[in-house]
């Protein structure tokens, strides 16, 4: 597949709310979609076959982690990210960039690039726009990233300084690439200020990529902040390319990105929350550590279809939890990663029945942010 075969269809929108389908080499994404993380080739306690059935079509994975463990030249040598983890759909892989500025404590940011040192065993490393397109064409995903400066989203002068180094290491990214079967996209930038949004929107559009990824949103700024900028790019964006809203991915959030025109999503919230044994619910999320539960005969949530929910209590979790069973963590993320997949089909052919705004006004009066206390 050449890389200009990476197309994207727009199917139907309901005011900024878009359904489409883009074409990958591993198969067509029916937009809006989630992509669960596999941060490190795995997605946390599931096989691929437990990924599947949660309906994902989907799966990042972190090109930081996989430089540094086990190596991208390991993972080429294995068949690439699909073979290695035995993972036949599409795939996307980050640039490094936020992890390079999250994770390491020492780092040294010039017009080249970063070096930094790994949170494994302190040993320091470079990474440069050229050197991140190289290790993401060894991993092989379908969608790979542009090396980005991550900024802290209400510094303004340095999102400005770091503005101009994310479109020129975007320049970059696209020079280096070689391979015609991953579609790059370009990362907009610039925090919370709407300016700036506007002139890295007109950058990264003006460079005619596959798609249009969306970073520096959930750092940090507040929900209202992020809406807003959202809403600032959604009429600046390529309307016949996908945007890729990264690292966001609660069920308010989703509902709340597709009203403003978002086509993909990832985080690595079900998984991590059902580590701590919280769970998805219609009207929010419930702690199955909880007591309330003990003897409580219901699945996590009767209207899910998912494995856990078929075949499963919360009393039955409950115990798992208590007694720090691993098959705890699994039958959750089963659950929450069912849950989000389920939400995003519903929001999809709401956009298509074209009443994807009342169903959002429903879901959203319902839904309750953060762990809720229920009764038996």
């Amino acid at each position: 597949m050449n890389e200009s075969q990476f197309k994207f269809d727009l199917i139907a929108t309901e005011r900024n709310a878009r359904a489409g389908l883009f074409h990958t080499p591993h198969g067509d994404l029916q937009t809006p979609v989630f992509a669960p993380v596999g941060t490190q080739a795995t997605v946390k306690s599931l096989t691929p076959a437990q990924l599947t059935d949660t309906g994902a079509s989907l799966v990042l994975s972190n090109t930081y982690h996989l430089y540094l463990r086990p190596g991208a030249d390991l993972v080429a040598e294995m068949g690439g990210l699909h073979e290695f983890m035995r993972w036949p759909q599409p795939m996307l892989t980050d640039s490094g960039g936020f992890q390079v500025f999250s994770l390491s404590d020492t780092r040294k940011v010039d017009e080249e690039g970063v070096t930094f040192k790994s949170h494994i065993d302190g040993s320091m490393h470079r990474f440069t726009p050229e050197s991140s397109i190289k290790v993401q064409e060894k991993l092989g995903a379908d969608i790979i990233m542009a090396f980005d400066e991550c900024a802290t989203p209400r510094d303004r002068a340095y999102n400005e300084r770091a503005l101009v180094r994310t479109h020129n290491w975007l320049k970059r990214c696209a020079s280096a690439k070689s391979r015609t079967d991953q579609a790059l996209f370009g990362i907009v930038q610039g925090g919370v200020f709407a300016d700036l949004r506007s002139q890295s929107a007109a950058f990264v559009s003006s460079l005619d990529l596959p798609g249009t990824a969306i970073g520096g949103l959930s750092v940090g700024e507040t929900k209202a902040e992020m809406h807003a900028m959202l809403d600032v790019l959604h009429p600046l964006l390529p309307a016949h390319k996908p945007r890729y809203l990264m690292g966001v991915g609660s069920p308010e959030d989703l509902v709340n990105g597709v009203m403003r025109g978002v086509d993909i999503f990832d985080c690595v919230l079900p998984t991590r929350l059902a580590r701590h044994q919280s769970a998805f619910t219609p009207t929010g999320r419930i702690n199955l550590m909880n007591a309330t539960f003990a003897r409580d005969p219901r699945p996590i949530d009767d209207t899910c279809q998912c494995y856990a929910c078929r075949n499963f209590t919360r009393a039955y979790i409950r115990h798992l939890v208590v007694a720090k069973e691993m098959l705890a963590s699994t039958l959750i993320s089963i659950h929450n990663v069912s849950f989000l997949i389920a939400l995003m089909k519903r929001i999809r052919q709401s956009i298509l029945a074209g009443n994807f705004e009342p169903f959002a006004v429903e879901f959203l009066h319902a839904y309750k942010t953060g762990n809720k206390q229920e009764k038996s």
